[in-house]
């Protein structure tokens, strides 16, 4: 879901350049070591399609992304005929501005959607990964679903796995409730961690671990392109920011002190810097403070992310595992189920997981 999209864009050129062995697969835990003979579909077996409102061809979005730095010079020519292939299996989506459709319509048409993407490539399996914008939480009387959790109840009507790497709804809704515990997929979210929050997992437990009291934690980013555009809402960057503050709640027992503000910048284009203060006491009451700068661009840092949780779920669904799989919080700011917002906790729950793979093979 918002396969024309920044993150969509680059893992589809990702992937494509990987299998041709034109880049290496920087970035990709599911191919390292120990995810050795656990079964993952290929790299190379993989075929893309999706949803998206925009009609802006893939191989145009590659070489805007190629512009602004954020996939290498001369990629989208290289890789353009896996773009075109690509681009011609996105179907409008929806809803959209003055849309009639009921909800029931749209979830019957996405899923029809993505039965036929199956049956057409002979595929063993279609996972849904949404990478759409976010949209702002919905509200307790808000007649119709998010357009989020339209597209999160087509998949389990196709019978498809799941991965909502946004802040957005998804199957978070009690609409949903049923037909998640009912449909036996796997399915895991939400809000994939990928650059300050990723940070915050680390040096959280450091403190906590270290016995050093944290008084404060303020944090700012700076960014733009789409996300930054759709987080100029106030209530979609809302929504946003509950899954930053999830890590610090959940590894002190509540948040500490302090907000993140999130500013959109259009001249960054994809590209972000994430500043976080942290004021903290050491030792007999000294105080101090820890000041940290992420410079980076989240499509490269999401993307092969994407990538990873496409095929451990392919193979979690191949492997008859159902439900959500906190295994693999290790993606995500607020993941279905776990206990631990620690990555290196996390990381080991991620490694069980192959293990777990490995003796399904």
């Amino acid at each position: 879901m918002g396969a024309r999209g920044s993150v969509a864009t680059t893992a589809t050129a990702g992937c494509a350049a990987i299998a041709a062995g034109l880049h290496p697969p920087t970035g990709m835990v599911t191919e390292t070591p120990p995810f050795t003979d656990t079964g993952l579909p290929a790299l190379t077996s993989l075929v893309f399609g999706g949803h998206d409102t925009l009609d802006c061809p893939l191989s145009k979005r590659a070489e805007a992304l190629a512009d602004g730095g954020v996939l290498p010079h001369g990629l989208p020519s290289a890789v353009r005929a896996e773009l075109d292939v690509a681009d011609a299996e996105i179907r409008p989506g929806g809803p959209f501005p003055g849309d009639t459709r009921t909800d029931e319509e749209l979830i019957a048409a996405f899923a029809a959607d993505l039965t036929d993407f199956t049956r057409r490539h002979g595929l063993a399996r279609t996972v849904v990964v949404n990478v759409a914008s976010t949209e702002p939480a919905p509200g307790p009387d808000d007649p119709r679903l998010p357009a989020s959790s339209l597209y999160a109840a087509a998949a389990l009507r196709a019978g498809c796995p799941y991965a909502n790497f946004t802040p957005s709804t998804g199957l978070r809704t009690p609409a949903l409730t049923d037909a998640v515990a009912s449909s036996g997929l796997p399915h895991a979210g939400r809000d994939g961690k990928t650059g300050q929050t990723l940070l915050r997992s680390v040096l959280a437990p450091m403190f906590l671990q270290r016995a050093l009291a944290v008084r404060a934690w303020s944090g700012s980013n700076l960014l733009g392109g789409g996300d930054g555009a759709a987080l100029a809402d106030p209530a979609a960057a809302a929504a946003k920011n509950a899954g930053k503050e999830r890590v610090l709640a959940d590894t002190f027992g509540a948040a500490p002190e302090g907000e993140v503000h999130i500013d959109d910048v259009p001249a960054m284009g994809d590209w972000k810097t994430a500043w976080d203060h942290i004021a903290f006491d050491g030792f007999l009451g000294s105080r101090m403070i820890l000041q940290t700068i992420w410079q980076g661009c989240d499509s490269a840092l999401a993307a092969p992310l994407v990538l990873d949780l496409a095929r451990l779920l392919a193979r979690a669904h191949e492997a008859r595992i159902s439900g959500p799989l906190p295994e693999l919080g290790f993606y995500f700011k607020d993941p279905d189920g776990g206990t631990s917002a620690a990555l290196a906790e996390q990381y080991a729950a991620l490694l069980g997981f192959a293990e777990r793979l490995r003796g399904r093979a």
